[in-house]
């Protein structure tokens, strides 16, 4: 059995210029519900200094009235991974012209490795030859901030809440490569029959849960600290998505000068996060 959820476009984020391209998404073709848009890049958009009613599943831009279509779902298996498409525009993903216009890179452009600023250490990305990159807000795949999962077990979209939404896997050294693969943890236990709702995170997305025989159930997230240089400080057990740089519900306060990423930092290990349940 799978988890099937619902994904919703949830990086709140100041300088977000990737999204996370799966069944199951809200906004895939765009805000105009009687448009299928191939070529849309509405959902990596950044987000910055706006009211919660505003950021939170993208309203301000009309996303969380896009939902995808009826029984479609991400399939999250359990104990297993799966792999997401992490691009600046939905054109350069296999859902859009049949995934001619993609390569194994963000933009669809070709290159190989290693991809790094120039100069050493290395400068951005986009000082380099062709001034791409910039969309990825790093120097080389090391210096990337690491991305991540939540899910949520209301199969009501208004009842999704940060009390709720758990982050369940972490890659590290992400968003770089377009095809990004997540662990889920063992223990995720099925979503209801109408299918949970997922978030695909980053600071610089229904889905449904397969596989599964758990009878545990999430506990409730609490906001992640920066630990970096104590782990002593780092939240234990489940966390919530970071909110960061909106005007209102931010639930991280970073050191000055520093950004909240999800990796070692703010308490988050790479890979499946398999402290997040309680006995049921």
């Amino acid at each position: 059995m799978f988890t099937s959820a619902v994904l919703l476009s949830l990086a709140a984020s100041a300088s977000a210029h990737i999204a996370s391209w799966n069944k199951g998404m809200y906004c895939r073709g765009g805000n105009d519900t009687s448009v299928d848009n191939a070529n849309t890049n509405l959902a990596v958009n950044p987000l910055y200094e706006l009211q919660k009613d505003q950021w939170w599943m993208q309203a301000e831009r009309g996303c969380d009235l896009v939902p995808p279509p009826d029984g479609e779902f991400l399939e999250l298996p359990a104990g297993k991974s799966f792999m997401t498409e992490l691009a600046n525009n939905r054109a350069f993903t296999t859902p859009s012209y049949d995934g001619k216009l993609t390569t194994d890179w963000q933009d669809g452009k070709n290159r190989s490795m290693p991809w790094r600023g120039p100069g050493n250490p290395p400068g951005c990305l986009m000082e380099g030859g062709d001034g791409s990159g910039g969309e990825l807000h790093t120097r080389s795949i090391e210096t990337t901030g690491g991305t991540a999962w939540a899910i949520s077990y209301e199969s009501d979209i208004k009842k999704v809440t940060m009390d709720n939404l758990v982050v369940f896997s972490v890659r590290y050294y992400s968003p770089f490569f377009r095809e990004t693969w997540y662990d889920v943890p063992a223990d995720m236990p099925e979503c209801p029959e109408e299918g949970c709702y997922c978030a695909w995170l980053w600071i610089p997305d229904g889905c449904k849960s397969t596989g599964s025989t758990s009878t545990k159930q999430l506990g409730k997230p609490k906001a992640p600290v920066w630990c970096r240089d104590d782990p002593s400080k780092c939240v234990p057990g489940p966390k919530q998505m970071m909110a960061w740089n909106q005007a209102e519900g931010n639930n991280v306060s970073p050191p000055q000068g520093k950004t909240p990423t999800y990796n070692q930092r703010m308490g988050f290990m790479d890979g499946a996060q398999d402290d997040i349940f309680v006995d049921a």
